[in-house]
């Protein structure tokens, strides 16, 4: 009988445990948005160790991506151990590389933590994204910097 209580316990605490696992990866790491909430602004970061890390934005990604020593429960000492960034583009929804997306900067489209940069998968959707949101610069990653992610925070 005690040992059925004591194993009744055991996976109580496990399952406990997992519970609480999801519950944290349904967060943002920097932002602390349910990240089902905005399907349209979704990112992901792989780790060459192959641990996936989900965002809420570009501009949250970004955030981790300069400084991943202020998020020490994810174990990222150093952008060094980031292998992919994938983002989607907003008009299609298709996840692209992030290195091949181009992001616009200054549109009337607000994100799920106020002014960010929205991606999107080519030329042609940039054109039709400008007439709808506008926008004042079209930017590719290489160009990001940590001054420019904190100012869309400001």
């Amino acid at each position: 009988m005690k040992r059925v209580i004591l194993l009744t316990l055991v996976l109580i605490i496990n399952l406990v445990a997992d519970d609480n696992k999801t519950a944290q990866q349904k967060l943002d790491p920097v932002y602390k948005l349910e990240l089902d909430k905005y399907p349209k602004f979704s990112t992901e970061l792989i780790l060459k160790n192959g641990k996936k890390i989900k965002f809420s934005s570009v501009k949250s990604m970004m955030n981790f991506y300069f400084h991943p020593e202020k998020y020490p429960k994810y174990g990222v000492k150093s952008r060094t151990e980031i292998d992919k960034m994938f983002v989607r583009d907003y008009i299609t929804g298709k996840k692209i590389d992030a290195k091949d997306a181009f992001y616009i900067f200054g549109s009337k489209l607000i994100g799920p933590h106020g002014d960010d940069l929205i991606p999107l998968s080519s030329k042609t959707q940039v054109e039709l994204f400008m007439k709808r949101y506008g926008g004042s610069k079209v930017l590719r990653i290489d160009k990001f910097t940590f001054g420019l992610i904190k100012y869309l925070d400001m």
